[in-house]
């Protein structure tokens, strides 16, 4: 179950083709027409652990505890807070069109979508890091030890397009990086590494986490192999005061300390350092997550 939804940073399903059409054809709701009838929707889904997934029939995760709290919040705005529970796949593009207000999930912060969305202050980190075998005692805390030594990514994942990253971090240390060797879904590349196919496979902090808290007898957390990355809330251009809506609730929350809670509780960890502004360019995600 809970290696089953970390099926990369989920560009999967979504075409930027698709996002850029639909926003140009339909008009998002702004705050006011949101106050205007009475309620706003948010896209989640619920086979997507540690974010929103479901155990005997009951909702968990950080995104369904949050929830309660964003439905509280928006109650003292005047309106309700409805959910909808989508599949990953046509989920964005349901936001960008205006179907839902926004995408209440865990959506990593990509160039390519922000051409389409601006993204509220980040609740969790999406550096990436790579997983070992425990018993692997070849690969250690020293980047010269991954040189030359095959590596599993997910195809079409966040991670692929920063791959040049480590790439060039290996080169710095004058080595260069083994095989690369793509998966359609993370649980194909854990079960390579389990058999000894591949020596690493690389994920979002996060993912990392849960999968070593699953399986913390056989696999081992390294060190990151990327700059910074960042999990935030999607919200469709031009809806200024949306975004602001959700910059307010993250502020709320995280003064509260309920955010570091939850993030303690549900990601193995929390984030004292993230951003605590909207992300909308490209430019600005660049250089909050030292990409430049």
């Amino acid at each position: 179950m809970k290696m089953k939804r970390h099926i990369a940073e989920r560009v999967l399903g979504v075409t930027l083709a698709v996002l850029i059409g639909s926003t140009s054809l339909n008009a998002n709701a702004d705050l006011e027409q949101v106050k205007a009838r009475g309620y706003m929707t948010v896209a989640t889904e619920d086979d997507y652990a540690p974010y929103n997934f479901v155990v005997d029939g009951k909702p968990e995760g950080f995104h369904n505890e949050l929830l309660a709290d964003l439905k509280a919040f928006g109650k003292q705005k005047g309106f309700d807070v409805r959910q909808e529970i989508l599949p990953w796949t046509g989920l964005l593009a349901s936001v960008s069109s205006g179907q839902y207000d926004v995408a209440f999930t865990g959506a990593i912060v990509t160039d390519e979508r922000l051409r389409v969305f601006d993204f509220a202050p980040p609740f969790a980190t999406a550096q990436h890091f790579f997983v070992k075998l425990k018993s692997n005692d070849g690969i250690t805390q020293n980047i010269t030890s991954l040189c030359g030594k095959a590596v599993g990514v997910q195809g079409g994942s966040s991670f692929e397009a920063r791959l040049p990253e480590l790439v060039k971090m290996l080169k710095t240390s004058g080595c260069e990086i083994g095989e690369v060797i793509k998966y359609q879904t993370y649980p194909e590349a854990y079960a390579d590494l389990a058999n000894g196919r591949v020596e690493y496979v690389i994920n979002s902090l996060i993912a990392v986490n849960d999968v070593i808290r699953a399986r913390d007898q056989v696999f081992e957390k390294g060190f990151a192999v990327t700059g910074g990355g960042f999990n935030a809330w999607p919200v469709p251009k031009n809806n200024p005061q949306v975004l602001a809506f959700y910059s307010e609730f993250m502020d709320s929350v995280r003064k509260s300390g309920r955010l570091a809670a939850l993030q303690t509780k549900w990601f193995g960890e929390a984030f004292s350092d993230l951003p605590t502004q909207p992300i909308t360019s490209v430019a600005q995600f660049h250089q909050l997550a030292g990409l430049e």
